[in-house]
């Protein structure tokens, strides 16, 4: 006795999975049609100034020049990168740049941590108000009006210099000081944004269950435990996050606030990748446009692999990653 089977193909089979997808995707755009309109400006934004550029990067393997525009500039490769590596600036540039970049995450990465613990275990409320108000206030100062603050205090009339005096000091004039340039960009940022940067970690805190601080209590742990054994580990993912974050931006110092507080004094610990391709780029006798691009692309490149090394390195010690 024979049984008949009707076979269908794998493409049949996969044309009709692909027509049953796009049937599921536009049933559900048809259902949430508003959120797919809130969601389409920041895609739009992201098309426009974050992919739509990434264009003009080509003239970094070119000669360009803006009468031949970008597709007419001749080919060179990769000679403008060469060029770059070989110039007697590259190290001193790499040097300032990767210091500062450490100095920044090893600062900035734990304190917002520490902060928001603190005021996570404050109780009177109108204390706790007025310690967020102070730590937030100045993240909302321009980099300007900052930069103005900085050179008020740290002048060498300044109140700073007015203080030291009081203890038989001499003044100091801190920005002609090369050492002290990256100490002063780093801890002044650290006072700017320190309070704006825990408002994270205290969501994360929020979210944390009180069943577990209640049992730890019954249980006599002390603050410090209750902080080690529950508050770290459950803001950890996010701190991950956050961390992973920082790598992708390791080499991006903060051009705007280097710029303002660089001069002939200090320069040779101030000058970064940013502030080089920005002066041979657009304010030198004669701008190199593919040099300067060439150069920004290198950077780019080298923050996609701290970010993606940064990514597998926290799957590998925490299990967590950003994807």
């Amino acid at each position: 006795m024979g049984f008949s089977k009707t076979s269908i193909s794998d493409s049949e089979i996969n044309r009709q999975l692909k027509t049953s997808r796009k049937v599921a995707f536009w049933k559900d755009v048809k259902n949430g049609w508003q959120l797919y309109i809130i969601f389409s400006l920041p895609l739009l934004y992201l098309l426009l100034f974050k992919y739509y550029p990434m264009y003009g990067a080509i003239i970094a393997f070119k000669n360009y020049n803006p009468v031949q525009g970008i597709l007419g500039s001749p080919w060179v490769g990769f000679e403008h990168v060469i060029e770059f590596f070989d110039s007697y600036e590259f190290w001193r540039i790499m040097k300032n740049t990767i210091v500062l970049g450490i100095y920044q995450v090893i600062a900035t990465f734990p304190l917002p941590i520490v902060l928001a613990l603190s005021l996570n275990y404050i109780y009177n409320k109108r204390f706790k108000r007025a310690a967020q108000m102070i730590t937030y206030a100045p993240h909302f100062i321009s980099v300007v009006v900052m930069v103005g603050i900085i050179f008020v205090i740290l002048d060498p009339r300044g109140v700073l210099n007015q203080f030291l005096a009081n203890f038989g000091i001499e003044e100091i004039n801190f920005m002609a000081k090369a050492s002290y340039f990256k100490s002063i960009f780093v801890w002044t940022d650290v006072w700017q944004n320190v309070g704006f940067g825990c408002i994270i970690y205290l969501a994360a805190l929020a979210g944390i269950s009180p069943e577990l601080h209640e049992a730890a209590i019954i249980d006599g742990a002390s603050k410090l435990r209750r902080i080690w054994h529950i508050d770290i580990p459950g803001i950890l993912p996010t701190a991950v996050i956050i961390l992973i974050l920082n790598m992708g931006g390791f080499l991006d110092t903060g051009f705007e606030k280097v710029l303002l507080m660089q001069n002939s004094l200090n320069i040779s610990s101030s000058e970064v990748i940013d502030t080089y391709v920005y002066k041979i780029g657009l304010t030198s006798m004669i701008p190199q446009y593919s040099y300067s691009a060439a150069i920004g692309l290198f950077k780019a490149i080298v923050g996609l692999i701290l970010i993606v090394g940064a990514n597998k390195l926290a799957k590998v010690v925490t299990k967590q990653g950003l994807w």
